[in-house]
């Protein structure tokens, strides 16, 4: 359940990249730029989604982020969140990076609320496959894609 929330956020935050790659002269909407759905950690998740910007008029369906596609966007996002710069997120770093992709696709996401801490650990703990209480560039990008 994690890892779809997790990989539907990704794919969320990713949409206006790949917008930009597939149709660099099409300027995409302030509003399309956010999916509709949005994730609550108390709910299962219905699975990966993903807004693509409409060609012609015409909505494309909802793609699911490829595995290549999670670690170009863990590439780039990762030195951002990794604020100490050790090569691995420490549990506030990415809890700091799950609450900004979750944030992207609920807006009324609180980081402190108990739901959302409890959402956190739960994922932290999936990912940090080692148990060294970090998680990894590697680690983060097979957690992501495990759902894709």
């Amino acid at each position: 359940m994690l890892k779809s929330i997790c990989i539907a956020s990704v794919a969320l935050v990713a949409t206006p990249v790949f917008g930009q790659v597939a149709q660099p002269s099409t300027s995409v909407p302030a509003g399309a730029q956010q999916g509709a759905a949005s994730i609550d950690p108390s709910q299962p998740a219905s699975g990966p989604q993903s807004s693509v910007p409409p060609e012609s008029g015409q909505a494309a369906a909802a793609q699911p982020a490829t595995g290549t596609q999670v670690a170009d966007v863990v590439g780039t996002e990762f030195p951002t969140y990794d604020k100490d710069h050790d090569g691995a997120l420490s549990a506030r770093e990415f809890g700091a990076w799950m609450v900004a992709l979750k944030t992207a696709s609920d807006p009324s996401t609180k980081a402190t609320a108990p739901a959302t801490k409890s959402w956190i650990a739960q994922a932290f703990a999936q990912a940090d496959t080692d148990k060294n209480k970090k998680v990894s560039k590697g680690e983060l990008t097979t957690f992501l894609s495990a759902a894709a």
